[in-house]
């Protein structure tokens, strides 16, 4: 069984992308979305997969990913998955000696960016960047799931999601950043 640990946080300010190693362009959606998990259709370049995962447990939850055909892929993101569909930019950032991947969405939730740091255990202690803001681990609103749902929205008294349109619509990668697999 496979083990997702994982944070995720708002992303303040541009600093982080002057230390991207890499990004890809993803493409995602929805097949079911339920109270006990979900299952996920992701296509990038060349490759695609389908993923299931569990009900978050804190910050842990069981997943389980299998590699997809890529035309397979584009036909349940054409015909079966929720929409909209997600669509976004994940970014690679190494930060003392740990990657974070930026997401900047584009799409129905363009303009929102979080950060996500996978974890060897829930207690593992991490350095936090300075572009790092609020944690949304443990704000449902800010599950890929949800974003497909409805992009998020934030409550009353709520950190608003750094939004910044017309800046963070697909926005291409930093100057001189190859794309990733």
């Amino acid at each position: 069984m496979a083990l997702e640990i994982e944070r995720k946080f708002l992303v303040v300010g541009d600093e982080w992308r002057a230390y991207v190693s890499s990004h890809r362009r993803l493409r995602q959606g929805y097949l079911s979305r339920t109270a006990n998990g979900s299952v996920r259709v992701r296509r990038s370049a060349g490759s695609a997969t389908l993923t299931v995962k569990g009900p978050r447990r804190g910050i842990t939850r069981e997943e389980f990913e299998y590699e997809i055909p890529v035309e397979e892929a584009d036909i349940l993101l054409r015909t079966l998955c929720a929409k909209p569909l997600i669509e976004k930019v994940r970014y690679c950032v190494e930060f003392a000696g740990m990657i974070w991947e930026i997401d900047v969405y584009c799409g129905e939730a363009a303009g929102l960016v979080v950060a996500e740091i996978e974890l060897d255990h829930p207690s593992q202690p991490f350095a936090v960047p300075s572009w790092i803001g609020a944690e949304v681990t443990h704000d449902a609103r800010f599950s890929n799931a949800a974003i497909a749902a409805r992009p998020a929205q934030p409550a009353d008294g709520d950190p608003a999601p750094p939004r910044r349109p017309g800046r963070d619509r697909c926005a291409p990668p930093a100057p001189g950043v190859t794309a990733g697999p």
